[in-house]
């Protein structure tokens, strides 16, 4: 087992993608003044694509990152590009009618279409490789699976889908722990962090001023927004804030609707290709129904990169590997004795409704958010920096306008408790798991 070395804060975290990077980016710090139509801040999927979508339609824009590019989340999640744009969309009938919630699930099929044409457009390369499957471990999970293919049909999904019994499976998965799954192969899976560096060279090629080590430390709100950083200042007339679980402090308002909560990833060392065709013979990505769930892939190279573990208690293990591996080993006994490389984690924002939260400030019209995309984040970021772009050029009813109508809790108990309790309540959640 190998341990990665203390990282300086600014660096990327010392994952399997930090180590594989295909490029890099000279960015500079910000310092003194500019003046641009839109400022956005965070340098993670929503804010480098939400400054390719308004660059591509005449806007002059500056993008400010507090670390590094795909620092985040953006850089260190699963890789897992999936349709679907939140968890059990059904429950905003009330709120939307049901042709909205149908719009809802059809905006997550275009989630999924804009990464694929952002890849082809710019010739990205992030191992992009299609193939998807869901994975039951319940007999209720297979129940949802039949209902999820009719619906998928009946919107007039264009990508293959199968419904696969146990037997089945074992095309797609060679593990006893699974009892069916549906398999989809308009989704699939990529290198998250050479999608994020490839995305911030095609912002920059367009013309959007980007800067690194830059955090936000204070906002003057107006007709005319002034983004201050330690060292410069951005005037712009529209403001985008797009931190997600990083946000802190900039705004208290919207960082208690999302709630950050710890993810962990485990990498291998290079398996065999008869090891790995012992695995996952179509190299697709897979992932479990749980509460706590496991989600896993092979990279390129072919190591088997291991995630989930999601923590709501504010604490990050203090052995990811040890944490983790037993996890694998439960799905894949054969990997007993098999080198465990890299080992990361990192925080995912979480809303209480499970929906991504798009939509303006109250009072301010001229400053936008999206956050809290709850496991979904690789693609929902893509569709809510074209939401965003949409409404700063005027056309916020009806797409926007969805997601903005859709109320989001706070979470209780303030910074400091509500992880805490959100524990608590998991813990249930986690006991129906069993049953």
């Amino acid at each position: 087992m190998t341990r990665q070395p203390a990282t300086p804060l600014d660096a990327h975290a010392p994952s399997y993608y930090a180590a594989t990077t295909n490029r890099s980016l000279d960015l500079p710090r910000l310092e003194g003044e500019r003046q641009v139509d839109v400022c956005v801040v965070g340098g993670g999927f929503t804010g480098i694509n939400t400054a390719i979508e308004l660059a591509e339609r005449g806007f002059t824009v500056a993008l400010l990152e507090a670390r590094r590019i795909g620092w985040g989340a953006s850089g260190r999640n699963g890789g897992q590009l999936i349709r679907g744009v939140g968890h059990d969309v059904e429950q905003f009938a009330p709120i939307l009618g049901e042709s909205g919630v149908d719009e809802l699930k059809r905006m997550g099929f275009e989630a999924v279409e804009i990464v694929r044409e952002r890849i082809a457009r710019h010739a990205i390369e992030c191992d992009l490789t299609w193939g998807y499957c869901d994975l039951a471990t319940k007999p209720r999970h297979l129940e949802a699976f039949d209902e999820d293919h009719a619906d998928l049909q009946r919107l007039g999904y264009r990508y293959p889908l199968r419904r696969l019994d146990r037997a089945g499976l074992g095309e797609i998965i060679h593990s006893d722990r699974y009892l069916g799954g549906l398999l989809d192969m308009g989704s699939g899976h990529l290198h998250p962090l050479n999608l994020a560096l490839g995305e911030a060279a095609a912002a920059q090629a367009l013309g959007v001023q980007l800067f690194e080590q830059s955090p936000a430390v204070r906002i003057d709100q107006g007709s005319e927004v002034r983004v201050h950083t330690p060292q410069g200042v951005v005037r712009a007339r529209h403001l985008v804030l797009a931190c997600n679980a990083y946000l802190g402090n900039l705004n208290p308002t919207l960082a208690g609707k999302v709630l950050p909560a710890g993810s962990y990833i485990i990498a291998t060392e290079p398996l065999s290709e008869s090891l790995r065709q012992d695995l996952l013979p179509t190299h697709a990505a897979v992932c479990d129904q749980r509460v706590a769930l496991d989600y896993f892939r092979l990279s390129a190279d072919g190591r088997l990169l291991f995630g989930g573990a999601c923590h709501y208690s504010g604490r990050d293990p203090q052995d990811i590997a040890a944490y983790m591996q037993p996890k694998m080993l439960k799905v894949f006994p054969q990997l007993r004795g098999t080198r465990i490389d890299y080992q990361w984690g990192g925080m995912i924002g979480i809303g209480a409704n499970r929906l991504p939260q798009i939509g303006r400030l109250a009072g301010q019209p001229n400053i936008y958010y999206a956050q809290a995309y709850s496991g979904h984040g690789l693609n929902a970021t893509h569709l809510a920096a074209r939401l965003l772009a949409e409404a700063i050029c005027g056309q916020a009813q009806g797409r926007f306008d969805l997601f903005a109508q859709v109320p989001h809790p706070t979470f209780p108990g303030g910074q400091r408790l509500r992880s805490p309790l959100l524990a608590l309540g998991m813990l249930w959640y986690r006991f129906k798991d069993l049953f």
